[in-house]
């Protein structure tokens, strides 16, 4: 479940973020992918603008695309790329024990 508070962090997040150097990750249906060098230009209230290095095309994505990892943004931070948000760390599911 995606709450405001989740919406509004990550919003802050991008903000600060405006200008840098990220890489765009996602599906394109039927087990294509594609991943791809941006920039974040913009940030709006329900969305963000990045622009494409290779084609300088603008495109927009939602905040709730990044909270349900259907676009995974990994951030440069002058060394490296480091995902916006962390892995999500599976836990094994308990068994009930039957009586």
């Amino acid at each position: 479940m995606i709450y405001q508070d989740d919406i509004t962090n990550l919003q802050s997040d991008i903000k600060d973020k405006i200008g840098q150097k990220i890489i765009v990750k996602g599906s394109l249906g039927r087990s294509r992918s594609f991943e791809k060098e941006a920039t974040i230009e913009k940030a709006y209230p329900n969305i963000f603008v990045v622009k494409y290095e290779e084609n300088e095309r603008n495109v927009s994505y939602q905040y709730k695309d990044v909270l349900t990892r259907t676009v995974e943004v990994d951030v440069f931070d002058g060394e490296s790329y480091s995902p916006l948000i962390p892995p999500m760390i599976k836990t094994p599911k308990r068994v009930k024990a039957s009586l």
